[in-house]
């Protein structure tokens, strides 16, 4: 790693240009290799809300704006026990960005590459890396890349850092041999672009529109000037059955024909572009951070794309290895530690949306057929007990996208549902109660505070976490809560922490951090991160 050489970003994607444009706006040189030359066509069009912050640090929502993308309000699904459309809306739990968007990616990818160029990025098109030298000691020193017209050899670029953004053809990820590949998403998806066919009726017109069938679901998002991405994800192996007897085309109509809403919604349309084929695209790397590189976006992980997070994950993550990279460069000492925060918190996100498509593909029980019989979950599986802190995270955080309200018109493993339900019990009764005052508090089992990298002003500094059961990475704890976790040792009470808190504070100090203090204690009391004897 070094401040003296270029920071080679590869591949130009969502993930590439956002991390890119923010390292370059840090000071950093950048140069960004990229094997096509934009625009390029690209599947995955349906944002989430969770994207329009980075988009807007990006400095890019103007251009989106008046991009002409259609404004994603939320979902509307054909899924579990109705057979009836149902819709949800961001606006239920994204107050601050109530839709997202369904983009043409060509224009979209388009508009964050250009960003990062006029962010001082080197952006080279038509380059393709093919692999990354590593040095003595371990440390990613150089990327070979040559050009993809064939015009001149390969060439070998010095680099202080390096970022793998490729995408799925995952150039780390395929050198170092880290990818898994996720055995209960061996699906296949075809999916091609029609024009001339209809919309949901308003005020869903905008939404993306998924519907199961036997053999799978289908999506149908629709972008502008009357074209709609459609396409099918079913089983691996039934669907290379059905491509070799039937071709790509036949088989995606004759998916098309066994939705009959989607149907209704395509009688009129005609295919413009497609089909395209992708296979077996649910994976995760082992690892995200090495000695002097990092993956992002699908690089580094894919999940299966029924709750659209791809470019969801690949942005929030860019804006984070970019911190990673700059703390680094300018900290040695701190780039281990803050790689594996970034690992642990990349991870959680990823295992969030793969657990809750899990049991949203298990939750279906409407058709009796191979596909669905093979992604249920058994109640008597011991291996599928559902963890302690996947329950909490869908008994108490609020959903990304229409994941947790889509989980209701399914039919869950019981056990599950009750333990979400005895979760959400739980919660109500200490919030109705309230933290019980004047009783000794002590942190619950498996609860610690421990020193970690934490992010303060774009950087990753040392600071504290709090670990528990939903949060193993670590939840970043201001000076103050941390002083007064550490006196929880269940003889200490509400009120003598604080007292101790606020000795040589002067008085209005005091009140400030008296009324903090005891709202956090509220808080975390509520979580379970803190616990009486009583309880």
């Amino acid at each position: 790693m070094s401040l003296d050489k270029p920071i080679i970003v590869i591949g130009g994607g969502p993930a590439g240009s956002c991390v890119s444009a923010l390292l370059a706006r840090m000071g950093l040189e950048v140069i960004l290799l990229e094997r096509e030359v934009f625009p390029r066509a690209h599947v995955g069009e349906s944002l989430l809300p969770g994207s329009i912050p980075i988009l807007s640090k990006l400095g890019v929502m103007d251009e989106v704006r008046q991009a002409g993308f259609i404004v994603k309000p939320g979902a509307t699904m054909i899924w579990g026990v109705e057979r009836e459309p149902w819709s949800w809306r961001f606006s239920e739990t994204h107050a601050s960005n109530p839709h997202s968007y369904q983009v043409w990616r060509p224009d979209f990818d388009s508009i964050l590459l250009d960003n990062a160029r006029r962010s001082g990025v080197q952006v080279r098109q038509g380059w393709q890396a093919t692999r990354v030298v590593f040095d003595d000691d371990g440390f990613a020193a150089a990327v070979r890349c040559r050009p993809t017209d064939g015009s001149s050899a390969e060439i070998e670029l010095a680099a202080g850092f390096v970022v793998d953004a490729s995408g799925q053809s995952g150039v780390l990820s395929r050198q170092l041999r880290l990818r898994e590949w996720d055995d209960f998403f061996r699906n296949l998806a075809i999916y091609g672009y029609y024009q001339g066919g209809k919309r949901l009726p308003p005020p869903d017109d905008g939404n993306i529109f998924i519907e199961s069938q036997p053999d799978g679901w289908l999506w149908h998002i629709p972008l502008r000037e009357g074209w709609a991405s459609v396409g099918v994800v079913v089983d691996a192996e039934a669907g290379q059955r059905g491509i070799r007897k039937f071709g790509a085309r036949r088989f995606l109509e004759s998916q098309i024909a066994a939705a009959p809403h989607l149907a209704g919604l395509l009688k009129s349309a005609a295919m413009v572009s497609g089909p395209e084929v992708v296979r077996d695209w649910s994976y995760r790397s082992q690892s995200l951070y090495g000695p002097g590189y990092i993956l992002v976006g699908d690089a580094g992980c894919f999940v299966d794309p029924l709750f659209s997070s791809g470019v969801h994950l690949a942005l929030t993550y860019a804006a984070l290895a970019s911190v990673v990279v700059v703390s680094a460069l300018e900290d040695p000492t701190i780039a281990g530690p803050a790689g594996q925060m970034y690992e642990q918190i990349y991870y959680r996100e990823y295992g969030h949306f793969r657990d809750l498509a899990r049991l949203f593909y298990s939750s279906n029980r409407t058709a009796d057929s191979y596909f669905w019989e093979t992604r249920r979950l058994l109640d008597d599986d011991p291996t599928l007990t559902p963890r302690q802190s996947f329950i909490q995270l869908v008994a108490g955080q609020p959903a990304r996208g229409y994941e947790r309200v889509a989980l209701s018109r399914g039919m869950l493993p019981s056990a599950f549902g009750d333990s979400v339900a005895a979760v959400e019990s739980e919660r109500q009764r200490r919030r109705e109660r309230g933290l019980p005052s004047g009783v000794p508090l002590r942190l619950a089992a498996g609860v610690r505070l421990q020193r970690q990298p934490v992010l303060a002003d774009d950087r990753f500094v040392w600071g504290v976490g709090l670990v528990t059961d939903a949060h193993q990475e670590g939840i970043p704890c201001s000076t103050l809560v941390s002083r007064l976790l550490s006196r929880l040792d269940g003889k200490c009470t509400d009120s003598e922490a604080i007292a101790h808190l606020c000795q040589g504070m002067d008085t209005t100090t005091a009140l400030q951090a008296e009324q903090a203090a005891a709202q956090a204690l509220q808080l975390l009391y509520i979580d379970g991160a803190i616990t009486t004897d009583q309880d």
